[in-house]
């Protein structure tokens, strides 16, 4: 979205990411941006109308300060996702689990794979497991995991912990403490509130999606039938 663009024209009212350019089609730093100013609008909302959680709001805004130091952090160590995405860029079928706010990166993710790598790839629930899509795991097959939430985490662990007797392979993005035994493929993401998790586990996904598609000697920038405008309904 652009000054002056049609939809701002149209629209009442406008908040711009200000993310900088995007060569890239598949869009990964406007993902993170529009994120963390929807929930710099959440806290203003929350201060307006005084709600009673001004601990709550201080602490999400100071987190959010110490946010670009923990994504480099994250740049900084990737060699993991690498030797991963080496693992598995020659496979047709990925899948995404999470639960609650960790099923959004997981949507997310499973977009960004299918965009640059061409590999066919789902998301799911991962209380929605036992419900029909369980039955898609068979042996050698890739599951991703996100576990943000120390709430969900022993829920979260019960659901990879089924997937891994059905012979699938996991990856975990977590910023919680898992057992590197059970799961030997762990990448851990810095610590911050759950509230503002998806702006860091997105990230190593994304990475994911980037290095799969490399290794397959693909275009990252310019997928295939995808366009940096729409044009048609």
């Amino acid at each position: 979205m652009y000054f002056g663009s049609s939809i701002t024209r149209e629209a009442d009212f406008t908040i711009y990411t200000h993310a900088g350019p995007e060569i890239a089609v598949a869009s990964t730093k406007a993902y993170t941006s529009q994120i963390t100013i929807l929930v710099l609008l959440a806290i203003h909302f929350a201060e307006v109308l005084e709600l009673p959680k001004q601990d709550l709001i201080e602490n999400l805004k100071n987190e959010l300060l110490e946010i670009p130091s923990k994504v480099s952090i994250i740049l900084e160590n990737t060699d993991e996702i690498q030797a991963f995405a080496k693992k598995i860029h020659k496979e047709s079928d990925l899948f995404f689990i999470g639960r609650g706010i960790d099923y959004a990166t997981a949507l997310e993710a499973s977009l960004k794979l299918k965009e640059i790598s061409y590999i066919h790839s789902d998301s799911y629930q991962s209380g929605e497991l036992k419900h029909g899509p369980i039955a898609l795991i068979e042996n050698d097959v890739t599951v991703v995991g996100i576990i943000t939430d120390r709430r969900l985490l022993d829920k979260s662990i019960s659901n990879l912990s089924e997937v891994i007797t059905r012979g699938a392979k996991t990856l975990i993005i977590t910023n919680q403490k898992v057992n590197k035994k059970i799961f030997p493929n762990i990448f851990n993401i810095p610590k911050v509130h759950y509230m503002l998790s998806p702006i860091l586990s997105i990230i190593p996904l994304q990475l994911l999606a980037y290095y799969v598609a490399k290794e397959k000697g693909l275009d990252v920038d310019k997928p295939r039938n995808l366009a940096k405008s729409v044009t048609v309904e």
